[in-house]
């Protein structure tokens, strides 16, 4: 098994665009998975630099309803033809809005047409063999205080906290992708029934938001309960909150960056 970034924040290789947004190629003996389409067609050409075929992709794994995961797959969609998409249908019905800075719409446009070929999530599920969704996330762990700034547009147009009922978690071989985590990373992997060699994807985990006590005690935590996982993360994980977990977490955490290929 391998996976390839090939959109996020940053990059190994000054060849590649970056966003902010993530997708990461995944690519196992019996599928090829893309997590997340990014913010837009950029990890399209960061794959065609790289000599990636994205013809070969059988599903796109959508984990949550924000454009900075999910932009780019009306892209995709045109020039693969046979992909199937795994997503909540809370994430493809739902208004979202951050009100981080100034209010501004987070909103995936979706590609029209097609919904044949959607796969919508609403429980926890087996797709294939060794291939797992997870659903409805319970959050009974703290989750990122990140989150305050995201929002839902209701029926009445009334802007609520998200609840993240739209995020949706995969796992595959012992390799646990989490997206942005806005469910709290403890949570999805206490979530997950299977065993966790490797988790990756964004721990929503912003600088300044969460206390260097908080973090430490986080970090501590998830090395006590998951001794034998490797962490990888990047996108919404802030780099000095990378640093604190580092600190504690040594060589179970590591940082991924755009065109950065793991075999695990």
């Amino acid at each position: 098994m391998k996976w390839t970034v090939l959109s996020d924040n940053r990059s190994c290789d000054v060849s590649l665009e970056t966003e902010h947004g993530l997708s990461v190629l995944l690519e196992t003996d019996k599928y090829h998975i893309l997590l997340d389409s990014g913010a837009s067609d950029v990890f399209i050409r960061n794959a065609m630099h790289l000599g990636i075929d994205l013809s070969t992709i059988d599903y796109v794994f959508i984990s949550h309803g924000h454009s900075d995961h999910a932009g780019g797959l009306r892209h995709l969609m045109m020039i693969n033809h046979q992909l199937q998409v795994i997503v909540s249908p809370d994430a493809v019905s739902g208004k979202f809005f951050s009100k981080r800075r100034y209010l501004h719409s987070i909103t995936t446009e979706w590609p029209e047409g097609d919904r044949n070929r959607f796969l919508m999530i609403e429980q926890t599920q087996q797709i294939a063999d060794s291939f797992y969704i997870i659903a409805h996330i319970p959050q009974k762990q703290p989750i990122p205080q990140g989150n305050q700034h995201l929002f839902v547009q209701n029926a009445n147009d009334d802007y609520v906290n998200d609840d993240f009922r739209h995020e949706l978690a995969l796992y595959v071989d012992g390799l646990l992708f989490t997206g942005c985590a806005h469910s709290g990373l403890e949570n999805i992997l206490a979530a997950c029934p299977y065993p966790v060699k490797t988790v990756v994807g964004g721990f929503h985990l912003l600088d300044d938001h969460e206390t260097e006590e908080e973090l430490t005690e986080l970090a501590k935590r998830l090395i006590k309960a998951y001794p034998n996982t490797q962490f990888y993360t990047s996108h919404c994980t802030g780099d000095k909150v990378f640093a604190i977990l580092k600190t504690v977490m040594g060589n179970q955490l590591h940082a991924f960056s755009c065109g950065m290929t793991i075999t695990v």
